[in-house]
């Protein structure tokens, strides 16, 4: 998977590259779907919720360009997949998921990976971590029509978010929004991607 799907269509971090050879994708998947996992496609997981194509998560990974002293804060964790490689990456990984069912099943494969440095916790994402805090890499695992106001207030002077904007039905670019000294966003466009919708608790439910 790593030298033929991702290595060969650009992917040149190393770091990235490894992480992924460490961390066995077929874990985070339904037993139904174990003959998937190393296939370049998205999986659906419970809830409605998919595990990302591998390509478009080493993508979003390389863009991140996370240290090894670096906190990250992930929104919309669903499987776990993207907390365990951030966590072969950075110092540590702040994780939040709306559904508990979610969160209860990537616990315990992140348990059993021996991920201790990842805390993931059920919670309305788009309102960021709820006692606060800056993060040098924040990556939003939804889509959605901007960026949420919250996560940007808790990103660090000259650091790094990476979010999918654009239409939940159409037309989505993956993003990164870096943070400068004076409070304002550079935005980059890195490759035109399909996640699922970013949802608020706050929102108001549709008729």
């Amino acid at each position: 998977m790593v030298d033929v799907q991702i290595a060969s269509r650009g992917i040149r971090s190393g770091r990235v590259l490894l992480a992924m050879r460490r961390v066995p994708r077929e874990i985070f998947l339904d037993r139904r779907f174990a003959e998937a996992a190393y296939e370049d496609s998205v999986v659906p997981i419970p809830k409605g919720q998919t595990i990302s194509q591998p390509y478009i998560v080493a993508r979003m990974l390389e863009a991140a360009a996370i240290a090894k002293s670096d906190r990250v804060l992930e929104i919309g964790a669903g499987s776990g997949y993207l907390a365990a490689l951030a966590a072969k990456l950075g110092r540590e990984v702040y994780a939040l998921e709306r559904h508990e069912a979610l969160v209860q099943r990537a616990q315990s494969r992140l348990r059993h990976l021996g991920c201790r440095n990842v805390d993931l916790r059920q919670g309305d994402g788009t309102a960021g971590r709820p006692d606060g805090g800056e993060f040098d890499v924040i990556l939003v695992s939804a889509a959605g029509a901007q960026t949420p106001a919250a996560l940007k207030f808790q990103l660090a002077p000259w650091r790094r978010l990476l979010i999918p904007l654009g239409d939940p039905d159409g037309v989505q670019w993956l993003t990164k929004l870096t943070r400068g000294p004076d409070g304002r966003f550079v935005e980059e466009r890195i490759e035109e991607v399909r996640f699922v919708s970013l949802v608020s608790d706050q929102e108001p439910r549709k008729p």
